[in-house]
């Protein structure tokens, strides 16, 4: 029987990483979240690497199926779905520290990410899509939509809620939308943002079809706010920091969680590994100064469904 890894071959956190072509910070990752064999000895990591061949071969259980085009080994990172401004400036910091390389983002809401990691058209998808029940995020879409169970990663924590222009001094939440002379902007169909709006309005008794504007949609959260100053619309909802940014009132709703979606196919590309290894570092906090309500604690974490 042909041996296929000396069992006293141990490999130290850097030799993993560079086996599994991923970054030193994520081994701890995969060590807490994914059951990587190691043992701790004198305070350092050691791998056996028959175990490490072996806990591969275990996990290859999604292999690439033909209805999909996976994205192959060359061209730009693709990103699609939720629009979020700390997420432009990652995908800035990327462009500007990977030499030779190229992240793009398609906003087309987090419904669409979704979708386009399914048909193969991204690499990573961008959603906060809440379930019916208020209690989880994303696992009830990708249930729906995907085969397989993908790679959730936790992005940030954000504060949504409705903008609205400073001159309205009495304004206090969704249930004023109801008054007839007040106008908003809205956000398209499947996007994240859409349907907490919309489950809102619901719960406050008014219907969306009666608002003023509520058909007229923008693709981003500082559009929304933009067409709010300009003075197109009195309110819309948004997320906190486009608030700040632009100095408009802001009622919040919720704190949310906002994930990056990855099918296993492609979750060791090196480009997704290195866009995901940015999320573990300090530099991700510097990135978001200046932009108010986020929460970055979890960054980075491998996120499962509580019933897993």
């Amino acid at each position: 029987m042909e041996k296929r890894g000396n069992r006293r071959d141990l490999l130290s956190t850097k030799e993993v990483a560079e086996f599994l072509s991923v970054n030193e910070k994520m081994v701890y990752q995969l060590i807490s979240d994914k059951g990587l064999p190691a043992s701790k000895v004198t305070g350092k990591w050691l791998f056996p690497r028959y175990l490490v061949e072996q806990w591969i071969e275990n996990s290859t259980i999604n292999y690439p199926n033909a209805t999909h085009e996976i994205i192959g080994g060359s061209g730009p990172l693709v990103v699609a779905g939720s629009n979020d401004l700390l997420l432009e400036r990652t995908l800035s910091s990327y462009n500007r520290n990977h030499r030779g390389e190229l992240a793009v983002f398609g906003n087309v809401g987090s419904m669409g990410g979704i979708k386009a990691l399914k048909s193969g058209m991204c690499h990573i998808a961008s959603s906060h899509i809440v379930s019916d029940d208020d209690e989880e995020y994303n696992f009830e879409f990708t249930d729906r939509e995907l085969e397989r169970q993908p790679v959730v990663v936790n992005f940030c924590h954000r504060e949504q809620g409705i903008l609205y222009h400073p001159r309205l001094k009495n304004f206090s939440g969704v249930a004023d939308l109801g008054n007839p002379s007040l106008s908003v902007v809205n956000r398209p169909l499947g996007t994240g943002t859409r349907l907490l709006f919309d489950k809102e309005l619901s719960r406050c008794g008014i219907k969306g079809s009666a608002l003023v504007g509520y058909d007229e949609e923008v693709s981003s959260h500082m559009e929304v706010g933009l067409s709010l100053l300009s003075g197109r619309a009195d309110a819309g909802p948004g997320i906190r920091t486009v608030a700040t940014l632009l100095g408009l009132g802001f009622i919040p709703l919720r704190w949310e969680r906002f994930d990056l979606i990855v099918l296993r196919d492609s979750y060791f590309d090196r480009r997704v590994q290195g866009f995901l290894g940015m999320l573990q570092e300090r530099s991700l906090k510097r990135l978001a100064r200046g932009l108010t309500g986020y929460d970055m604690e979890r960054s980075g974490l491998m996120l499962f469904p509580e019933n897993a």
